[in-house]
């Protein structure tokens, strides 16, 4: 009797062996791409009010790109000394965002 018991348990015991399901996985690489929907556009297309409002609120400032969305909002890089930044202008020269 205890050795059908043992061999019953033997038998049982192999055979869940291949039930089990070996899954690998595979690494996944994700890229994200930030479209902000901006164009760039030459320093002579900044219109005045955007150029006079930039004047008074960073004097020093030299504005080395510029860019407009459809919006007519523009997104000013600009380096005051060895400092660069990113502003934000609407086309009437009001700051969105500094």
């Amino acid at each position: 009797m205890k050795k059908l018991i043992l061999s019953a348990a033997v038998i049982l015991g192999s055979l869940s062996i291949y039930a089990a399901t070996l899954t690998t996985t595979e690494p996944v690489t994700k890229i994200v791409t930030v479209q902000d929907g901006y164009t760039e556009v030459s320093a002579d297309t900044v219109p005045a009010a955007v150029k006079t409002a930039l004047q008074k609120a960073y004097p020093d400032a030299k504005l080395d790109k510029a860019y407009v969305n459809e919006k007519k909002e523009y997104k000013l890089e600009i380096s005051v000394g060895d400092q660069k930044a990113t502003v934000y202008s609407d086309v009437n020269g009001n700051w969105i965002k500094i």
